[in-house]
């Protein structure tokens, strides 16, 4: 019976360690050579591929739009209708009616703006442009397991703190040490960045602007003994019962 109980602990310890942390995702080794992060940092939203775009235009530098508020409720609302939306194709281009296509990806939004209004000047007189980017999210995993999180950037310079704080903050399985973010290049390779955000020093770090599909993880901290213990449990009632089971059968077999 020794050999049966011995034999079924080691089955037991496999099987649970075989799946303890499985949740844990993006490991990277000691040695991983992160991406640095430039010291001049970043702090303004960029338009990229893919991102959806609509713009306003008045001619004279905003003379109609600001007139607007002379009109009866059925002018305005004609007026003001919603505008038109373009997509943002995989080579950072959008076609836009006269002009014809634009390349705007890598742009602020107040850089396309200025190169909208240079291009319609062209056709018309002291064009104002005011432009906006839709479809804009972060995906975040906070670090609890099971609790991620899709944060719509309404904002356009809405920093790393900023979004972490709309996903609840850093869950209590998580380790502050190790935040890592994943961004995508012009190219569609993603960067690698990991940040220390125990350390009020690299409070920096913080106020890095998100860009449209950026993924932000916090790394969750490995729970071995909680997740052997979750795994065993089953294990070891079963063991125990088969203990009993064989120990009652010798006992009525004498």
């Amino acid at each position: 019976m020794g050999r049966i109980v011995l034999a079924l602990a080691v089955v037991a310890w496999l099987g649970a360690g075989c799946t303890v942390n499985r949740d844990i995702m993006f490991k990277t080794p000691r040695d991983y050579a992160f991406d640095t992060v430039q010291d001049t940092l970043e702090r303004e939203f960029k338009i990229q591929a893919d991102d959806i775009i609509s713009f306003r235009m008045y001619a004279n530098d905003g003379f109609k739009m600001i007139d607007l508020i002379n009109m009866d409720d059925a002018s305005l609302r004609a007026a003001t209708r919603n505008p038109f939306n373009y997509v943002m194709d995989p080579e950072g281009r959008v076609k836009l009616p006269v002009v014809g296509e634009v390349h705007l990806s890598g742009l602020t939004i107040r850089q396309a703006e200025l190169l909208l209004e240079e291009k319609y000047s062209k056709y018309y007189q002291k064009p104002f442009v005011l432009l906006t980017v839709g479809n804009r999210r972060v995906v975040v995993f906070p670090g609890g397991g099971g609790d991620a999180k899709i944060i719509p950037l309404e904002n356009n310079n809405t920093t790393l703190l900023e979004v972490l704080a709309s996903a609840g903050g850093i869950a209590n399985r998580g380790d502050a040490h190790r935040v890592k973010l994943f961004r995508r290049e012009p190219t569609g390779a993603r960067k690698v960045f990991q940040f220390d955000l125990s350390d009020i020093d690299n409070l920096k770090y913080g106020d890095l602007v998100m860009q449209a599909d950026d993924v932000l993880y916090v790394q969750p901290n490995a729970e071995i003994a909680r997740g052997l213990l979750t795994e065993i449990t089953p294990l070891i009632t079963l063991l125990t019962t088969t203990v009993l089971v064989i120990g009652l059968v010798r006992t009525i077999g004498n």
